[in-house]
């Protein structure tokens, strides 16, 4: 049996069953920050003649009790006349969370996996019912408490920033390089949508978990790391259906989000014009609309069945019509805008001007390239998606068969990314159509990228998936005075055909417009 109880001590909720069974769950604990415990201590009966297990102390901690009282009952060998047997109290523990969480934050920091339960709690000897009776519970708790505050004081952030934990699964389909390089690449995204990386959790299973992507055993670690570093924010390496996000939510009690919240957040962050605005509210309500169900508890489901039945629309549908109302117009308006850029596509065409656009993987240095090249005042950074908004600029290169120099325009895309999302393309088509209408693309690639392959791989397999097939590619890769001879010479292996830059320090400049020239020419040629 357990019994838990309030600092008044009223008794708020019985369970049968282990600590653990009985664990109330986190979304209905009480939030009070890292510094705080949740003001409930339980009282639990147990038939062996043990301290506390790691199960008992894990969901303790889980919970932030302010203590966990473990009362052993030991059978006298009488038996009552109705059947039943007797017992008595032979001893009890007393177990409490640890002021020393730096130890096992820095346990965390270094990789080691533990389940050394007395790095977050503390467990005394055996005592009699009558010490324990003379315990102070409100003397211990503002102790520990008080040592709380003292600890994470440090760790206090703008609360404009997110403080982030993230979680990557590696399975049978991902090689341990590709893993890494994912969750390196997610850390960036982080980072750049203004969260903190505190830690990362890691799991290698054969398969995603259905209900929580990671088995229950990790879940329990990822709550306790929570817990630990005092995260407000979880973020997952792969996308998450609605039911994960609310299965995970329940089991941890802190917000969790996919990778692909994480690009529409940047999204919504980066987008300056009309235009682009438009496309990432439609992304983001393409995506949230399934996700409504368990959004809060005012959000109340229709369905059918007992219970389900009422006069009127449930809040959850009216939100729902709100929402695709919304959609259906935003998808007015980006046909609108995919038939004004088109219009312009026309126009230039019939000027008979060439047309190059620029493509490859996020923050490769594309809005440096067209600086460079035309003299532009496109926004860089080194940032994942520095720029939204396509940008055309007129360039005027040496003539691939005369002397005599052509103008071309030039045109700088989104960055793609590694399985960019569905709802990204759906709503970039007005965008992306840039691409597939140019006469020739110029993928560029940042060289100096560890993963610098599989960036080449990721662009293709985007481009692959275009409705109408991109014209003839040029491969230019970037920043070559960032990296070292050995992986020059594997680039000019690969990629004998290919050209080598450097945008920001304007070199092999003159032979790119060259190679343009000759790209134009073959593409009008083709065509």
């Amino acid at each position: 049996m357990c019994a838990y109880l309030n600092r008044r001590g009223q008794v708020i909720r019985v369970g049968v069953g282990t600590p653990r069974q009985t664990q109330i769950p986190p979304l209905e604990l009480p939030r009070y920050g890292a510094e705080r415990l949740s003001g409930i201590r339980c009282i639990a009966t147990h038939l062996k003649s043990e301290p506390p297990n790691e199960a008992a102390l894990t969901a303790m901690a889980l919970q932030r009790l302010d203590a966990l009282i473990v009362i052993n009952i030991t059978g006298s060998g009488f038996q009552r006349r109705g059947g039943g047997a007797t017992g008595y109290v032979k001893e009890a523990y007393l177990a409490h969370l640890a002021s020393n969480t730096k130890q096992l934050v820095s346990t965390l920091d270094s990789g080691i996996k533990t389940q050394d339960s007395s790095l977050y709690s503390s467990v005394s000897p055996p005592l009699s019912l009558d010490t324990l009776a003379q315990q102070d519970f409100i003397d211990l708790v503002e102790g520990l408490e008080a040592e709380f505050r003292r600890e994470f004081i440090a760790q206090e952030v703008d609360a404009d920033h997110d403080r982030v934990l993230l979680v990557g699964l590696m399975t049978d389909d991902l090689t341990p390089q590709r893993f890494q390089d994912t969750l390196a690449e997610l850390a960036r995204l982080v980072d750049t949508a203004g969260g903190e990386v505190l830690q990362t959790v890691q799991q290698k299973r054969s398969r995603i978990h259905p209900q929580t992507v990671v088995g229950e055993g990790k879940v329990q670690e990822v709550a306790l790391t929570a817990q630990t570093l005092g995260v407000n924010l979880i973020v997952f390496d792969r996308d998450l259906s609605p039911s994960q996000v609310r299965n995970l939510e329940m089991q941890i009690g802190i917000r969790v989000v996919d990778r692909t919240e994480v690009i529409l957040d940047i999204f919504a962050q980066r987008a300056q014009s009309r235009a682009g605005k438009l496309q990432v509210e439609l992304a983001q309500l393409e995506y949230n609309l399934p996700r409504l169900t368990g959004r809060g508890q005012a959000m109340s489901r229709l369905g059918g069945g007992i219970g389900t039945r009422g006069p009127g629309e449930t809040k959850l549908e009216t939100e729902r019509r709100a929402i695709q109302r919304r959609i259906s117009r935003l998808q007015q308006e980006v046909n609108q805008l995919q038939a004004h850029r088109s219009r312009l596509r026309q126009r230039r065409q019939h000027r008979e001007v060439p047309s190059v656009a620029l493509v490859g993987y996020t923050n490769a240095g594309k809005s440096t390239l067209l600086n460079a090249l035309t003299n532009a005042e496109v926004y860089t950074a080194d940032q994942l998606f520095a720029t939204l908004d396509p940008t055309t600029r007129r360039l005027v290169i040496p003539h691939a068969v005369t002397s005599e120099s052509q103008e071309i325009l030039i045109t700088d895309t989104v960055g793609f990314i590694h399985e960019l999302p569905a709802s990204l393309m759906d709503a970039f088509r007005a965008t992306l159509e840039e691409v597939t209408e140019a006469d020739a693309l110029l993928h560029l690639v940042d060289l100096s990228h560890p993963a610098w392959l599989s960036h080449i791989r990721s662009v293709r397999e985007i481009l692959a998936q275009m409705p109408v097939t991109p014209g003839p590619a040029l491969v230019a890769f970037n920043k070559i005075d960032q990296v070292d001879s050995e992986t020059l010479a594997l680039a000019r292996e690969e990629f004998p055909l290919a050209v080598f830059i450097s945008a920001s320090q304007r070199l092999g400049l003159e032979t790119l417009r060259q190679r343009l020239a000759q790209l134009i020419q073959y593409a009008v040629d083709c065509g």
